[in-house]
Formats: structure tokens, sequence, C-alpha cells
């Protein structure tokens, strides 16, 4: 009897140890992996968030930037991390959802498997815009009319190939079923000079970036790439009004490597959503071009399984394949 007490108390204190570690998580110094390059609008997201962590955990949250291969660099960082919470990551749409489709298994992660999502903290809408001295078309069924019209004629632009800006014009070329020439730049910034000049015709892209020249009259918006009409411009259609189901949207959120003990999941994912839901962070959220959200592990994985798919279908359909 006197044994078996022991063996049963020995199993509640190993049992209590990781919940004991895990409580006085963390104990040192966080890394927080932005894939992209400092000062853009992921970046600010991500430094705002690790702000509060660090005033919340008292101990350091610390941005490092790990730009290029189109996130992959910065995601395998984090994929490859010990699983002990200490290396938190912040990824995109095209990091999570695009990329697995693109790259296949030559991919260095994979985010079902590799990764745990943490929480999901923002959505970017997208917007359809057209260079006004080359497009005349003002609302999406006159575009595309034109387009019909002009087969192969009208030149879209995108921040890559690959990217969320690129298959969102393919699916308005799959929904539509018209066929339109792609032209792919190492970035949005050099893809909005061309377009702002005449070189290309028309692109989707971010709000923060494309809303300046539309407000200036550069440019001209035709719809959100919203499930409905946004926030920033209600006066603006949606492009679901005219195709149903339409929708290409940017989306970030945060994530750990596969593996890190699911208290200290659920600690940063609240944590993380108590601040989004703040009105103050809302408030600067908007002022960005985004729409703060606080979606949870759980729901926020179904969220990227639903878009790796959806995106799936798109990038097949176009052929479209990256070494």
């Amino acid at each position: 009897m006197r044994s078996m007490w022991l063996v049963l108390a020995s199993a509640l204190v190993l049992a209590a140890s990781p919940a004991k570690a895990q409580d006085g998580y963390p104990s040192k110094q966080v890394t927080v992996v932005v894939p992209f390059a400092a000062g853009g609008t992921a970046d600010i997201f991500a430094r705002m968030v690790s702000n509060h962590l660090q005033a919340k955990f008292g101990k350091p949250f610390v941005v490092e930037n790990v730009g290029g291969a189109g996130s992959i660099l910065g995601v395998t960082r984090v994929a490859k991390s010990a699983p002990d919470g200490i290396t938190l990551g912040l990824a995109s749409t095209s990091a999570l959802a695009i990329n697995p489709s693109l790259y296949g298994p030559k991919l260095s992660y994979q985010p079902d498997k590799d990764l745990v999502p943490v929480a999901q903290i923002s959505v970017v809408p997208n917007v359809l815009v057209v260079n006004p001295n080359k497009i005349k078309a003002r609302t999406v069924p006159e575009l595309i009319a034109y387009l019909k019209a002009n087969p192969d004629k009208v030149s879209f632009g995108s921040a890559g190939v690959g990217t969320s800006q690129h298959l969102a014009s393919e699916l308005f070329q799959q929904m539509t079923g018209t066929k339109m020439v792609h032209v792919p730049y190492k970035g949005s910034s050099q893809m909005l000079t061309d377009l702002l000049s005449g070189q290309i015709d028309l692109a989707f892209d971010n709000v923060p970036l494309l809303l300046p020249q539309v407000k200036t009259g550069q440019l001209a918006l035709l719809a959100t790439a919203t499930p409905k009409r946004a926030a920033f411009d209600p006066e603006a259609p949606a492009v679901a009004e005219f195709l149903p189901g339409f929708e290409a949207v940017a989306w970030h959120g945060f994530i750990v490597p596969a593996g890190t003990p699911k208290p200290i999941v659920e600690k940063l994912s609240a944590e993380i959503r108590a601040f989004m839901a703040q009105p103050e962070t809302v408030q600067k959220m908007a002022e960005l071009g985004a729409t703060a959200v606080a979606v949870d592990s759980e729901p926020f994985a179904a969220y990227i399984k639903a878009e790796t798919a959806r995106w799936k279908k798109v990038i097949e359909a176009a052929n479209i394949k990256l070494e």
C-alpha cells in the first residue's frame, strides 16, 4: 500500500512539473521572427503585439526581421526552432496558405506539420484599382465587359509570381472567363510605380499601399476584394457583389514550432487576443488599413486549412509553379 502511494505521489509530481514550468513562462527573452523587412505593415503589427507581451510577461520580446524568399526563410526559422515558446513568429497568407501549393514537397516547412497557429490578428483588404488614363471602366461589370472584348490586351501587375496579389487577379480571371497579361515585380512598390506611369493597367493590392493614390485621383478604385463592403470606404462595392464568393484578402497571425506545449500556446493566444480586442488596438490597426481580429488557435488553424484548399484550386487552374 505504501509503495502504491509513493508511485501515485511521484506521478503527481511529474505531472505537475511541466505545468509549473509553463506557469513561469517565459523564463527568458523571446524572439519574435518577422519574415518581412523592418518598417512594413506586418512589422508594425508584430512590434505592437511584442510590446504588449513584454509589458504583460515582464520579459523581453525582441523582434528579429528575417526577410527573403517570399517569407520562406523567416517561417523556416520558426519551424526549425525548439518548441519551448521562446521563438514566436508572425506569418501571412502567402507563408501559410499559398506557399505549400506553390512549392509542394520542396518547401522547407509544412504548415500543418511543422507549425502551430497561435492567434490570427489581422485582415488587410485588397482592392481592385485601375490606371484611369488606361482603363475607362469605373465599375466591375464595365471592366469585365472590356476585358472580354480585349483578351490578352490588358496587363495587371503584382508583387511577384504566386503572391496573394497575383492570385487575386488569377481568381478574378477564372471567375469571369477573361484573360489578362501578368507582369510580376519584385515587390508592390515597384509595381505601383509602373501602374501610376501607365506601364501596366490594373492591379489588386493592399489598401495601405493604394489608398493614398486613390484619394489623389491617380488611381481609380473599382471594388474591394473583401466578402462585403469594407469599413474604410462603405461606398466602394465589393467584387463579391458582382461575383458571389469572390474574396482575396491578406491576413496575419502568430505561429510557434510544432510540439510547443499547449498551455504555452493558450497563454500566448489569450494575451494576444486580449490585446487585439482593445479599442486602442482596433483604432491603430484601422489607421494602418487593417481590420483587427482576435481568432484563437483552433479556429485559426481551420481557417488556414480552408484558405490553403481554396488557393490550391486557383494555383492549379492557373498552372502556377515555382521551384
